[in-house]
């Protein structure tokens, strides 16, 4: 039992230190920038995402017709 739980605190303690052993981003400049831009743009699309699912921007995009979508 005794073991179990030393292993077990061992293994959290390494898998903190994943991004140390295993480096998320490559270690040449020109191909880390490119990755580091893939990266920021896909978040940056997140937002337009989720409110499309939610159907919360406006107009909605299943109006066979064009709509201001605002009050007028």
């Amino acid at each position: 039992m005794r073991n179990f739980i030393i292993a077990l605190l061992l293994g959290f303690a390494l898998m903190g230190n994943t991004g140390c052993f295993l480096p998320i981003y490559s270690a040449d400049p020109s191909v880390r920038t490119t990755e580091l831009i893939y990266t920021s743009e896909n978040l940056r699309h997140v937002l337009e995402e989720w409110q499309r699912i939610w159907f919360l921007d406006q107009p909605s995009h299943l109006a066979p017709y064009r709509t201001h979508g605002g009050i007028i």
